[in-house]
């Protein structure tokens, strides 16, 4: 009889580290996630708002979910059935007060949560060009079946799957879709921003400083979406201009042609760049002078099935 408290006090000292366990590997998930490629470690002046603002935002949640949630432990320990102290009302119905505060606080918490949000939105518009007195760097994106092509109008250079930027210097994106509707991201600099065909969207980042970080395609579009994404090289100005002058002495020409090839469905497309880029391919895949990429299906029976799992 001695030895049955011992053993469910053993099995109660396991379960509680076993609880502990989980939240300790929950927390250093939580950690590391933080540390990664993740809008909660950004490397940019717009990446830095947009962290401010989800912080900003969490705090002023927490500020009525902690208290709600201590209020109803509270009250489950008060009007425990052994609390003789506890006043029991059952012929209550209704209370002015609680109901101002059961309504008014989450209504003034929702004002100033809309308030903060309204205000950043406007502030991080996408559009809005970066204050600096260095000239933004014009880059032309087009979202592909399943890649990513970089056009550098200024410089007449072309890259795919990769992306080369000067750390420091504020980057004006004009983004648009050869097929499908696609989203741009890179998620330490800031903002996401969708493409489609037919249209231009605008977008300004800024890294501060030099590093590599993740680019993807953060809208699903198709059979090769997982392995859509790219590296952003920021490398110091001097280097980025080394960096142009290598492109510019080797590689093949982006022209219409080229690009016609270039769009046609593939996967894990290696990265590589383009020493030569017709400086009006852009705008001719814009306002669809060039049509529209021809996806899987428009392909052929024989061609659609470009995903590993289609292949035999």
């Amino acid at each position: 009889m001695s030895t049955k408290p011992g053993i469910e006090a053993d099995r109660t000292r396991a379960c509680c580290a076993s609880a502990m366990v989980k939240r300790a590997s929950l927390l250093l998930c939580l950690t590391v996630t933080a540390c990664g490629p993740s809008v909660l470690n950004p490397v940019g002046a717009i990446g830095v708002a947009e962290r401010s603002i989800l912080i900003d935002s969490l705090g002023i949640m927490l500020a009525i979910v902690i208290p709600t949630i201590l209020i109803a432990v509270i009250f489950a320990w008060w009007f425990r059935q052994s609390n003789s102290r506890a006043k029991r009302r059952p012929e209550f119905v209704y209370s002015g007060r609680v109901e101002l505060v059961v309504w008014g606080v989450p209504l003034m918490t929702i004002m100033l949560l809309g308030g903060v949000t309204w205000i950043g939105a406007h502030e991080l518009d996408p559009a809005q060009p970066i204050p600096s007195s260095v000239k933004p760097l014009e880059i032309q994106g087009v979202s592909l079946d399943w890649k990513w092509l970089f056009i550098y109008p200024e410089q007449h250079v072309a890259t795919v799957n990769v992306l080369t930027l000067p750390a420091g210097r504020p980057v004006h994106f004009s983004l648009t879709s050869g097929s499908v509707m696609n989203a741009f991201f890179i998620p330490q600099l800031g903002s996401m921003i969708y493409t489609m065909n037919g249209m231009v969207s605008r977008l300004n980042l800024i890294a501060d400083q030099p590093g590599t970080y993740w680019g993807e395609s953060s809208h699903y579009s198709g059979d090769g979406f997982s392995d859509m994404h790219f590296d952003v090289h920021a490398v110091p100005p001097d280097q980025f201009a080394a960096w142009v002058s290598t492109t510019q002495a080797h590689g093949p020409t982006l022209d219409a042609g080229s690009y016609t090839q270039l769009a046609r469905p593939s996967l894990n497309v290696t990265p590589f760049t383009y020493a030569k880029a017709d400086p009006d391919l852009f705008t001719n895949i814009a306002s669809e002078k060039i049509p529209q990429a021809p996806g899987p299906v428009e392909m052929g029976e024989d061609k659609a099935t470009v995903s590993p799992a289609g292949q035999k």
